[in-house]
């Protein structure tokens, strides 16, 4: 097969070089062409199943193959994105269609919130992936406590740190149900855009989407409240969540 496939490029090579031209889709599809036959020969000739930045769609080259570890899909194809929860709003932090490191986009995170508040949050409440050496030492530089068992050796009978743990693990919740809803309400996990930049919109939209009912939501609570003179709900928390979620494009 890759024989046929590399008559037929030396074919179009000919062409080419005797002053044919290609549209700009053409172009595009090309180029496509020439690093799939590159991967797959390289695979071929390496005995390799892998390849970096392997092209598995010819009509979105940009899509990668990201092991999940899932029994149902250990490898899936789609965006992956980080998204904050800042007081009940939500915030698309990262997104790429790449495999790339969670860890990295923590400070970068911090920072934002940073010159959003003037100041730091009090904890953060992220997954274990998120608590390696370099955001420890950054949020205890900066009085934050990152949620989550410390580094090393278990204590034993710690019952204040399995207080903290238990509330902080309660408190996440509130970040896993806005996935939740991003997939099941708002669209996230009914993506079928086939061009890249309107595969992030559409991830964009849905987060947009997601803070518009929280906000509504909120306006009919006070709405309600002032009309029968109760005590208005103020939200007084002081930290947010931070966590990963991957989203399959069909």
């Amino acid at each position: 097969m890759l024989g046929f496939v590399k008559r037929d490029i030396q074919v179009i090579q000919k062409f080419l070089g005797q002053g044919a031209h290609l549209t700009e889709q053409q172009a595009v599809w090309w180029d496509t062409i020439q690093k799939i036959y590159e991967q797959q020969r390289f695979m071929y000739d390496n005995h390799t199943h892998s390849v970096q930045d392997r092209i598995v769609s010819f009509h979105q080259p940009w899509l990668r193959p990201i092991v999940r570890g899932k029994a149902k899909a250990p490898v899936e194809f789609g965006a992956k994105f980080d998204m904050s929860l800042d007081q009940g709003i939500a915030r698309l932090e990262y997104s790429s269609f790449d495999a790339y490191n969670e860890s990295d986009i923590l400070i970068s995170t911090i920072r934002r919130y940073h010159d959003r508040h003037g100041s730091y949050p009090e904890r953060i409440l992220a997954d274990k992936i998120y608590r390696n050496r370099k955001n420890l030492n950054y949020c205890k530089q900066r009085g934050i406590r990152l949620s989550g068992p410390a580094l090393g050796r278990p204590k034993k009978n710690d019952v204040r740190d399995k207080i903290i743990n238990d509330q902080d693990n309660a408190d996440r919740v509130a970040v896993e149900r806005g996935f939740s809803q991003l997939k099941g309400c708002f669209g996230a996990g009914l993506i079928r855009t086939k061009r890249k930049d309107t595969t992030l919109s559409s991830i964009a939209l849905s987060v947009l989407a997601l803070n518009l009912s929280k906000l509504t939501a909120d306006f009919l609570r006070q709405t309600w409240s002032s009309l029968f003179k109760r005590r208005p709900i103020k939200n007084r928390t002081f930290y947010f969540s931070f966590s990963t979620e991957f989203t399959i494009v069909q």
